[in-house]
């Protein structure tokens, strides 16, 4: 795949998510009311201030940029290495930039983000699709960046040898 065309699925694949988290948000927060509780999970909204785990609480400010200098200092880094990225990590990375800018939108349109997921049967804060997309594609990230350092060390030690 080309360059370009790298380019262009991440933006289509970053929009794509960017415009599910947005449009299943307002919705669950809809039908939220009318939700019955169940042993999973529960449907509760909660107006997070902070971010994760609601840490560093009421300082929307800091959050913004450091959620804007994420997001672009991560799409730079992409577009800059662009070739040597797999469509897969494109993917995983779209995912999160996704992520990082709903929860950044919601800070600067509402003053803080919407959380709504609370599970039942473990205690745990709850959180919002954004948060999911962070967390998910952070760990595919991982496993990718440890997947490719395995392979680089065999190949090393085989032309070592």
């Amino acid at each position: 795949m080309s360059k370009r065309s790298k380019i262009i699925y991440f933006i289509i694949s970053a929009i794509f998510f960017i415009l599910f988290d947005m449009y299943f948000s307002d919705i669950i927060l809809k039908i939220s009311e009318s939700m019955p509780e169940n042993p999973v999970f529960d449907l509760t909204f909660v107006q997070n201030t902070g971010a994760a785990f609601s840490i560093l609480q009421d300082s929307r400010t800091f959050l913004i940029i450091f959620s804007a200098l994420a997001a672009a200092g991560i799409a730079f880094y992409l577009i800059k290495h662009i070739a040597k990225v797999s469509t897969f990590s494109i993917f995983w990375v779209s995912m999160l930039i996704s992520g990082i800018f709903c929860n950044m939108y919601e800070r600067i349109v509402f003053g803080f983000v919407r959380d709504f997921f609370k599970l039942n049967f473990v205690d745990f804060p709850v959180f919002n699709i954004s948060d999911i997309f962070i967390n998910l594609s952070v760990f595919a990230i991982v496993i990718i960046i440890i997947k490719n350092e395995i392979i680089n060390r065999r190949t090393y030690r085989r032309k070592k040898n």
